[in-house]
């Protein structure tokens, strides 16, 4: 496009806005004559006579004064400063990281599960499903007549040993050596019969802890090896239970710390425990810790293999908390107005958790500070506010602000 004709729409499009502000704005006219336009000229604009025009002006500067002394008189009654109608809130106090609640399963104190120490025929069983045992209890044995009479033989061969060598200690005819040799004879006798009667107990399919019968897996007649499960055995007096915590809480949770238990199939029982132990490495994968709780089992109601919700409660770290109205933000982050003295500060927040009615921050802020929670759109570094009343009215007063 020529430039001629970008110099004639520019200044063909400032004539327009030029008019449009004569025609619309009240006081343009008597600035446009204050620096030298014709009257003529701003009342052909305007669409008055220059009469009409000059008391048009008139009253207009008489309104001006008027509203001026309007404000002025309610900037007095306001104390002066034309004051922010603002609605605060006191800071209270949040603690965080004060409870941990996380679902873990549950095993008896002592499990085992019971095999024969030989190869055999079940002969005998001696328990039922139930049944509180103690250690040692014999819980079925095994066919045993060669063990016997293994163990028979090695006791004769050892009777026989015995006499032999007390012969050659009491007669002189025989040689030092040929009473050494006889000796040792004895001595390798007491050992085979040690073994015949080692055998023999291994018989005996005996319970290693106290505790109490599973079901047994077998029956008599059944022929079973050293690998073979008997029946389980479970000391449930205490049960341990293990359960994940996030890796925050892994420097707070120490051995020896309570903890409470609940069990889905015992609503509104809490079992009493503590940390038995805690895992010495967090999981790469959930970062998250393993730690183990012992609970008291005293009436036998809760089973190995129950899940449990386990609650362990600390000390927590407070933070200033604050209305979520109060946070604002700008180009250097988050922010709260605190009202000290009717003057508005701007103190840095930062965030740290989010809640439905509250936001804890962390700043110098304290309980009972005041920060502003409505009305924020006006008030700026160091204003005066004025703050509202708890009524209603007063709220949404500021609400239309």
């Amino acid at each position: 496009m020529p430039l001629w004709k970008q110099l004639a729409i520019s200044i063909a499009l400032i004539f327009v806005a030029l008019c449009s502000w004569v025609y619309f704005s009240p006081g343009a006219g008597q600035t446009l004559v204050s620096m030298g336009v014709p009257q003529s000229v701003v009342a052909l604009v305007s669409g008055q006579p220059d009469g009409e025009g000059q008391q048009a002006q008139g009253q207009s500067a008489q309104g001006a004064g008027r509203g001026q002394g309007q404000g002025q008189g309610q900037g007095g009654r306001r104390g002066g400063n034309q004051n922010i109608l603002v609605a605060t809130q006191p800071v209270a106090i949040g603690v965080v990281n004060d409870r941990l609640s996380a679902i873990g399963d549950g095993e008896a104190i002592e499990a085992v599960t019971v095999m024969p120490q030989a190869s055999g025929t079940i002969a005998e069983i001696l328990v039922s499903s139930g049944q509180k045992v103690k250690k040692g209890d014999i819980i079925a044995r095994l066919d045993r007549e060669e063990q016997v009479i293994l163990r028979d033989q090695a006791a004769v061969a050892l009777r026989s040993a015995k006499e032999k060598a007390e012969s050659y200690r009491n007669l002189q005819s025989f040689s030092r050596l040929d009473v050494l040799d006889a000796q040792i004879a004895e001595e390798q006798a007491q050992l085979q019969l040690t073994t015949a009667e080692l055998n023999l107990k291994r018989r005996d399919i005996v319970a290693p802890i106290d505790g109490t019968i599973g079901i047994v897996g077998v029956s008599i007649g059944d022929n079973v090896t050293n690998t073979t499960a008997i029946v389980s055995l479970d000391n449930r007096s205490q049960l341990l239970v293990d359960f994940w915590a996030p890796e925050r809480f892994a420097a707070a949770v120490t051995p020896g710390m309570a903890v409470e238990a609940s069990s889905v199939s015992r609503p509104g029982q809490v079992f009493k425990g503590s940390v038995e132990a805690v895992d010495n490495r967090v999981d790469e994968a959930s970062r998250t810790i393993r730690i183990r709780a012992k609970i008291d089992n005293p009436d036998d109601v809760l089973r190995a293999g129950m899940s449990f919700n386990v609650v362990m409660r600390f000390p927590g770290d407070q933070y200033a908390a604050v209305n979520p109205l109060a946070v604002q933000w700008d180009g250097e982050g988050s922010f709260v107005w605190q009202i000290i003295d009717n003057k508005s500060v701007k103190t840095r927040v930062t965030i740290v958790q989010r809640n439905s009615d509250q936001i804890l921050v962390d700043s110098s802020l304290t309980e009972g500070d005041v920060v502003a929670v409505e009305g924020l759109q006006r008030v700026r570094e160091g204003g005066a506010v004025e703050v509202a009343g708890g009524d209603r009215a007063g709220t949404e007063e500021v609400a239309t602000r």
